[in-house]
């Protein structure tokens, strides 16, 4: 075969449309909605201050048939290079795969970076079975897993709300001194430097197994840029927070988003209390004022979903406790090139 690899060109629509409908088709995980079509122009349309996303077509005998989508940190992580590749099902297993990936590792060390990393779903014991190609190309690579997330999915229609009544009533016993403040869409200006804060803490107080990832450089102004990235990609974004009354300082976040289609599906994001404030069940404070605050605004949401890595028990409990069930595992890829 003559597979031919070239790099998008974000202005050509007829490429662009190409690579999204390959990205589309080639996902491997059926019970998770595919990448709506905003989010996919939003990353490689709308530059970004602290990130560059690049894309290449990968084409047999003159058809598109595979997608490399490369990410490129820009304030911290220079030695690093996100990559995804997808390809059309009727071409797997005949080069297509190899070439992108050849391809991203020359585009990796142009760039000066090290390290590529990716993810892909496994089978959890017991669990749905996944498609096992994904984590056999990643072995074939030569990269190597540096940490094992599992994927737990929360089932609105199973949540035992009285059980979180009790949960909530608890937990906010034992947080006297604070209270709950609530927003759809952008962080309001005079939260954005706690909020940067709680995110830079993230790599630091997360198990982060072997990967090579150093804490990322979080401002008020890249606060801002992630909320109007997500607005610029159809996200809905809703935030809980606990707000110290001493201080006035933020010191416990929730985030749940859910993208522009379908209206059933969303994800939980960062959960992060500050350590100068544990011990006051702030986490499961805000994650639970922040699931029925999104409810609220989001009547057909039915399944959300989370990562946590194994390591993690302390989130793995409150999830759990919630109603959150594990799915599937996902293996955190590293190769060094």
């Amino acid at each position: 075969m003559d597979i031919t690899i070239t790099p998008l060109d974000p202005a050509d629509e007829a490429a662009f449309e190409q690579a999204y409908q390959i990205k589309r088709s080639a996902f491997f995980v059926p019970d998770m909605p595919p990448t709506p079509r905003q989010w996919f122009e939003a990353l490689l349309r709308h530059p970004r201050r602290s990130v560059r996303f690049e894309a290449a077509l990968a084409s047999v005998d003159g058809l598109p048939v595979g997608l490399a989508a490369m990410e490129f940190p820009l304030l911290d992580n220079l030695d690093n290079v996100g990559l995804d590749i997808h390809v059309m099902p009727a071409h797997r297993r005949r080069g297509v795969g190899r070439a992108l990936h050849a391809y991203a590792v020359r585009r990796a060390r142009e760039t000066g970076r090290t390290r590529i990393m990716g993810q892909s779903a496994d089978t959890m014991p017991g669990g749905v079975a996944r498609d096992p190609a994904p984590t056999a190309f990643a072995h074939a690579m030569g990269a190597k897993s540096a940490l094992v997330d599992a994927r737990r999915r929360l089932d609105i229609d199973t949540v035992d709300q009285p059980a979180l009544d009790v949960m909530l009533a608890d937990s906010w016993r034992r947080a006297p001194g604070y209270e709950l403040a609530t927003w759809v869409g952008h962080c309001p200006p005079e939260y954005r430097a706690d909020l940067a804060y709680l995110d830079g803490r993230l790599v630091t107080d997360s198990p982060m197994g072997d990967l090579e990832w150093e804490p990322e450089k979080v401002d008020a102004d890249r606060i801002h840029e992630v909320d109007l990235a997500r607005s610029a990609a159809g996200f809905r974004s809703y935030h809980a927070v606990t707000r110290h009354l001493d201080s006035g300082r933020i010191v416990a976040w929730s985030n749940i988003t859910r993208q522009a289609e379908p209206d059933w599906h969303a994800y939980q994001q960062i959960t992060i209390v500050d350590p100068d404030h544990r011990g006051h069940r702030l986490g499961t404070i805000v994650k639970i004022e922040n699931l029925r605050f999104t409810l609220r605004h989001e009547p057909a949401l039915r399944v959300i979903d989370t990562w946590n890595a194994d390591s993690n028990q302390h989130m793995i409990a409150i999830n759990e406790a919630i109603g959150f069930r594990a799915v599937d595992i996902w293996q955190n890829w590293q190769q060094t090139i």
